[in-house]
């Protein structure tokens, strides 16, 4: 008879089983709470900054829509003198991704851990990344137009400045990530460490490696469109002249060229990535 009610019952519950759904809880509890705090930071961010200014929005969108009317229909009258800024904007961004690669990789590889077992070192190395990442690109421009002149290059030297501190941040992921096995193999056979480098990292990350290299080139195509604004050259010097005369047919032409130049540089790099995968 007590077998019986022990079956009506049901089987006994499984400890492990308790202990499994408790912290599966837990866990959907600490994820509620923490997506909570980021939604509240969020709004918190939005209040602060005059987003939910609904008078100012309302007075400024009729005031959007007037200057987008403006530039309809687009004028490309001067289509012929925009070619050579465009190609100066292209080269701007091809030389500022190479350069910035150039001087990325060794800082990457002094941030890195299992490549500069040196605390002091890593910290400096990451330290100038965080220094580089953190200055705009057009402050850097203004700097080299002071320093070097008008031009196409202080534009391809502040993008590659800039563009050290976030490469080099992706680069020294990238190698800190890397397989240890290899690395060890290399040491353990007597390697240098240059030679360990050459032979049991680099070729670990150089997919991640070209792959942040081209999204760096497509940034720095849509950024160098903008270094006009302080005389480093490119297609942004024309931008900025007719936003100064107001000549907004024309402003609405030029857009419309970068637009179909980044778009290109886009398609471009899907390719090279495709290629690489």
């Amino acid at each position: 008879m007590s077998a019986i009610r022990s079956n009506a019952a049901g089987p006994a519950a499984d400890p492990r089983h308790d202990a499994l759904l408790a912290g599966s809880d837990a866990a959907t509890r600490v994820a509620v709470v923490r997506a909570v705090a980021l939604l509240a930071v969020v709004v918190v961010a939005l209040a602060f900054t005059g987003a939910f200014d609904r008078e100012r929005l309302v007075e400024g969108l009729p005031a959007l829509a007037q200057i987008g009317s403006e530039m309809l229909p687009p004028d490309f009258a001067r289509w012929r003198f925009w070619m050579r800024p465009l190609l100066d904007t292209l080269a701007m961004s091809v030389a500022g991704t190479a350069l910035s690669v150039v001087l990325a990789l060794p800082v990457a590889l002094l941030a890195a851990p299992n490549t500069t077992p040196n605390r002091a070192v890593q910290q400096a190395a990451r330290t100038l990344l965080n220094l580089l990442r953190s200055i705009p690109e057009l402050i850097m421009g203004i700097l080299f137009v002071a320093a070097v002149g008008f031009g196409a290059l202080p534009g391809v030297l502040a993008l590659a400045l800039h563009s050290v501190g976030m490469v080099g941040k992706f680069f020294a992921e990238a190698i800190e990530h890397a397989d240890a096995r290899p690395i060890e193999a290399a040491r353990a056979a007597g390697g240098s460490r240059l030679q360990v480098i050459w032979h049991a990292v680099l070729p670990q990350v150089m997919p991640q490696m070209a792959d942040t290299t081209i999204y760096r080139w497509e940034y720095n195509f849509r950024a160098s469109t903008v270094m006009g604004a302080v005389g480093a050259g490119g297609i942004g010097t024309e931008l900025m002249g007719s936003l100064r005369l107001m000549d907004y047919p024309q402003v609405g032409a030029i857009l419309l060229c970068i637009l179909l130049c980044v778009t290109v540089v886009d398609g471009i790099g899907q390719r090279i990535r495709r290629r690489l995968a």
